[in-house]
């Protein structure tokens, strides 16, 4: 499960309260028949919708409701799976942890609890992948392993350029960044790689309406090809439910996997991108 993920499937804060400007407005009507029946004030006047006291209760309850709603968006505000923007900023600056140029939230996210995570002063799994993804915004995800009883740790780098492949320069960068000596532990010998690419050529056949243009079938693959770009990371799995979900887009009735036939795994430090991509015009239907 991602960091990302777990943050989403945290329970709901009790700090934040559930408001009913139905409950507030009832909570005041009984305040106030409590009053008028206190001071020998007749309380039948409350029941009718247009008594001046209901309207005032009703633009007093619409008040409150307004002033909880702000106090929950501050709490809100405090806690990082619902921070956005310049409170997340503020928030992560309280770890050390400022947005990079480009930055969006969710990537800052991930930094914030690396940085929580990886607090020693280096040695940690989470410590290096922050160091990693710290040293380059182009630095999309990066991974941390090692293989069997070989001391050597290996990080493995997924960028956000063209189909996650790293650049040698981007590699030079993140290596120079984790061999720094404040960073790597004095006995750990690190080495930098691009992710693992897995290509995955895909084929299928494709049934449109009948008043759908054929010039639809170059954009099912364009489309595909943008929604992995956003999609794709290190450890991503290329389903077979999801890609064909994908070229079910306006104007086509149906979709027929030709190959693969089965989810397309990758491990950890592997990052999937699409090769060549055959849609057969199998004919309309309705």
């Amino acid at each position: 499960m991602s960091l990302s993920t777990e943050l989403t499937n945290l329970p709901a804060p009790q700090i934040v309260e559930e408001l009913s400007v139905e409950e507030i407005l009832a909570r005041k009507k009984i305040q106030l028949k409590e009053l008028f029946d206190r001071y020998g004030l007749p309380v039948d006047a409350l029941d009718t919708p247009y008594e001046p006291s209901n309207i005032l209760l009703e633009n007093g309850s619409l008040d409150e409701l307004i002033l909880r709603q702000r106090i929950n968006e501050v709490a809100r505000s405090r806690l990082l799976a619902f921070a956005s923007g310049s409170d997340l900023d503020h928030l992560g600056i309280f770890y050390d942890v400022a947005r990079m140029d480009g930055e969006d939230d969710t990537r800052l996210k991930l930094r914030i609890i690396l940085a929580i995570q990886g607090r020693s002063t280096g040695g940690t799994e989470e410590r290096y992948r922050f160091i990693a993804m710290t040293s380059d915004i182009r630095v999309a995800d990066a991974i941390v392993y090692t293989l069997g009883r070989s001391p050597l740790i290996h990080v493995a780098l997924f960028s956000n350029e063209p189909n996650g492949y790293a650049s040698d320069e981007l590699l030079l960068i993140v290596d120079r960044a984790l061999q720094d000596k404040a960073v790597r532990m004095v006995n750990d010998a690190i080495i930098v790689a691009r992710a693992v690419r897995k290509v995955a050529n895909l084929e299928a056949n494709i049934w449109l309406l009948p008043e759908t243009a054929m010039s639809v079938m170059p954009a099912l693959e364009s489309n595909l090809r943008f929604a992995w770009q956003l999609t794709a990371s290190l450890g991503r799995d290329l389903t077979l439910s999801w890609w064909t979900a994908k070229l079910m887009s306006d104007g086509v009735h149906r979709i027929e996997a030709v190959t693969p036939l089965n989810d397309i795994i990758a491990s950890p430090e592997e990052a999937i991108s699409i090769g060549a991509i055959k849609l057969n015009y199998s004919g309309r239907g309705f």
